[in-house]
């Protein structure tokens, strides 16, 4: 069981690697700040480990010990809380549902406290409230931001300067520097958490192989977001990447775990509402990360909470609850995410065409 919990911790900090840390220099590497495709993934790796190193230790803890009793986490249940994580993150990638690392995590652990009734409910509160704070502020500050800009059009001018592909290139690294403070801890908490391992062994280590994924399997991650940020100009880029660094590392030091694409996609409609007006389509997209948001927990939360009352604690009957519920909210929500990303698609394909 330690080596299963070893193999699952890692396989899971490569794949967070692959995904959402390797998306953090997209904008520079779509803009063409960064032409060379290499460059550009070692950047985000050593971004994500010196941000691990540095601040990633207070996120670590609220997964250890933050939410549920740190005696309630054996190496048993940290194995049982990283494979409801990843089995949700597998089934969303099946039938291409985005998910976060964050929210799943912070759901699988949920599920076990409520299997154990004993469940820090003040925390996970907090956490709940900073996952509806945190976009709603990155949209803000994208509005804001380019809004003053636009008030001096002398800038314009300069878009296209070294100075300009110095700060995309500086902000996509700081992206990445706060990704590892916060994304590395879905890999390590819980088995900081059992004792395992230390909170320093845990983002050392966890740091490490995130930032291996980012190098070795995140290219097509690369090359998928540097294509669909194109219409960004170099500032407008600089805006996105530094406001999910600020808020992202601001969030790591309280030892919050949130979902940076979200806040991502949310600085995105906030460039894009400041731009062109709340369209449609940012409206669909605004109610599909509410589904996201609803999802992305709940179904690793019933998956964690259905292994351990069937496995741990011996009540099966307990589990055909969480099995029922994961059926309905299926069948509730996957046609219309599926119907959602088609649209978005022939958006995306129309605008390409344009």
């Amino acid at each position: 069981m330690l080596v299963a919990s070893y193999v699952a911790a890692l396989f899971f900090a490569l794949n967070i690697g692959a995904s959402g840390a390797a998306a953090t220099m997209g904008v520079a590497y779509g803009s063409g700040a960064l032409q060379n495709r290499l460059v550009a993934l070692l950047l985000s790796g050593m971004g994500v480990f010196l941000g691990a190193a540095l601040g990633g230790g207070e996120v670590v803890k609220t997964l250890g010990s933050g939410l549920v009793p740190g005696s309630l986490i054996s190496t048993t249940v940290a194995v049982i809380i990283l494979g409801a994580a990843g089995s949700s993150l597998f089934a969303a990638n099946l039938f291409g549902i985005p998910l976060s690392t964050s929210e799943v995590t912070v759901g699988a652990v949920v599920g076990v406290g409520i299997a154990y009734q004993s469940l820090y409910f003040g925390p996970l509160w907090k956490i709940v409230s900073f996952w509806v704070l945190v976009p709603a502020a990155a949209f803000s500050v994208a509005w804001m931001a380019v809004r003053l800009l636009g008030l001096f059009p002398a800038i314009e001018k300069w878009k296209g300067g070294r100075w300009m592909v110095f700060l995309l290139i500086i902000t996509g690294f700081l992206e990445a520097v706060a990704a590892g403070m916060n994304n590395v801890a879905n890999a390590v908490g819980p088995l900081v958490g059992a004792g395992v391992m230390s909170v320093t062994e845990g983002v050392w280590l966890g740091g490490f192989f995130v930032a291996v994924g980012a190098v070795i399997l995140g290219s097509n991650v690369l090359e998928t977001n540097g294509k669909r940020i194109t219409c960004f100009s170099m500032l407008e880029g600089s805006v996105l990447s530094g406001t999910g660094a600020l808020l992202v590392g601001v969030a790591s030091l309280m030892g919050i775990p949130v979902p940076l694409t979200q806040v991502t996609t949310a600085a995105i409609i906030g460039l894009g509402t400041a731009k062109e007006g709340f369209s449609l389509l940012q409206k669909e997209i605004v109610i599909n990360m509410v589904r996201v948001w609803v999802i992305s927990p709940v179904f690793s939360a019933m998956i964690a909470y259905g292994i351990v009352k069937a496995f741990l604690l011996s009540d099966v009957y307990g589990a055909v609850l969480p099995v029922a519920s994961m059926l309905v909210i299926m069948g509730a929500f996957l046609p219309l995410l599926r119907r959602f990303s088609r649209k978005n698609g022939q958006s995306v394909a129309k605008k390409e065409s344009v």
